[in-house]
């Protein structure tokens, strides 16, 4: 048995109930199962709280009947998270289930709303796309038993909620090995924000090839980033300002990738004539880029698509073949990429 909220009654978490009920927040999660290690007196002090905030048994529709899926991001400012909702889309579409895309901004606040809106409409499986939810907010899903799939999660998952991302690890090495094999021994990297599972994987790619190539790793040449434009920018700024500035410039994301180009136009430095530039994601657009970038792709939409496949498969109360599922990421060599330029 799980439960969800509707109307102006149920706009209390479970941790609300908890509290006013003066018990523990798996006590409420026992009552709502039903289980039968609850004291009377408990478990009728929590039901009427229950059914006075709108909380009912959640009906157990057929998944190819399932209304909705929610669809959560940090935030909806990139095509990368285009990629990610076309694939979740497709797969919902096929299934008969509409898609409810929301971005929380990281503010518990508007995660807080999130999950009111979810407990009114009742969906039948959330996709969480590099984002993290309070751990109050993770309990009440399992309460009102609504699975959860992470995309290129943020921190550590639990150990029972399967995870879809790509080989960063595998990708940020074989950018790094590219830019290597052309002759660069200098290579600056612009990182990802260090809190994402996939920017730690690509940097440790990038540090791996480096080390088997027998180039001494240097701390400089490694700079924040957020993947926005704008951090690419003064990232490849920061490097150029270094006493000596990489010839090459691996970001870890193409939007900062660009940045990190339109930094080297205003320098009056061309690429790759006098500094190559290599990203990550393959984003539609950057085969459209001056010059068409080099960089590694990163099956956004297939990364989608399994996602939401493998909520409904939770749904039916199947388990997913692997809980952790990496796909293959390849490198895509195109015109932003050259040998180091000789020295004048």
């Amino acid at each position: 048995m799980a439960a969800h909220g509707a109307g102006a009654g149920g706009r209390v978490t479970i941790t609300e109930i908890a509290r006013r009920a003066g018990v523990s927040v798996p006590t409420v999660s026992r009552v709502v199962n039903g289980r039968s290690d609850v004291s009377p007196g408990t478990r009728a002090r929590v039901e009427d709280l229950l059914r006075r905030h709108g909380y009912r048994k959640r009906p157990t529709t057929p998944p190819s009947r399932a209304a909705l899926l929610d669809l959560v991001f940090n935030d909806l400012d990139s095509p990368w998270a285009v990629e990610i909702i076309r694939g979740v889309e497709e797969a919902a579409h096929a299934a008969g289930v509409g898609a409810v895309v929301s971005a929380i901004h990281g503010r518990s606040g508007d995660a807080r709303e999130w999950m009111r809106n979810l407990r009114a409409r009742a969906s039948a499986g959330v996709v969480l796309v590099t984002s993290t939810l309070e751990p109050v907010l993770l309990e009440e899903l399992r309460i009102l038993g609504v699975p959860l799939v992470l995309v290129d999660p943020a921190g550590s998952p639990a150990l029972d909620v399967p995870t879809i991302g790509a080989a960063n690890w595998s990708g940020g090495m074989a950018a790094t090995a590219h830019l290597l094999s052309l002759g660069h021994r200098r290579i600056g990297m612009i990182a990802g924000p260090p809190r994402l599972l996939c920017s730690r994987a690509r940097l440790d790619g990038y540090r791996a090839a480096l080390e088997n190539a027998g180039v001494p790793a240097d701390d400089s040449l490694v700079v924040p980033g957020d993947f926005r434009p704008e951090s690419g920018f003064a990232g490849c700024n920061t490097l150029l300002d270094l006493p000596d500035p990489p010839t090459a410039v691996f970001a870890a994301g193409d939007r900062m990738a660009l940045g990190a180009i339109e930094a080297l136009r205003g320098r009056g430095l061309r690429v790759p004539d006098h500094i190559s530039v290599v990203g990550f994601d393959d984003l539609p657009e950057v085969r459209w880029s001056a010059p068409p970038l080099t960089t590694v792709r990163q099956p956004l939409a297939d990364m989608g698509r399994l996602a939401a496949r493998t909520v409904l498969r939770l749904t039916r109360g199947e388990q997913p073949d692997s809980p952790r599922v990496e796909l293959g990421t390849e490198l895509v060599v195109r015109a932003s990429t050259a040998a180091p330029a000789l020295p004048d």
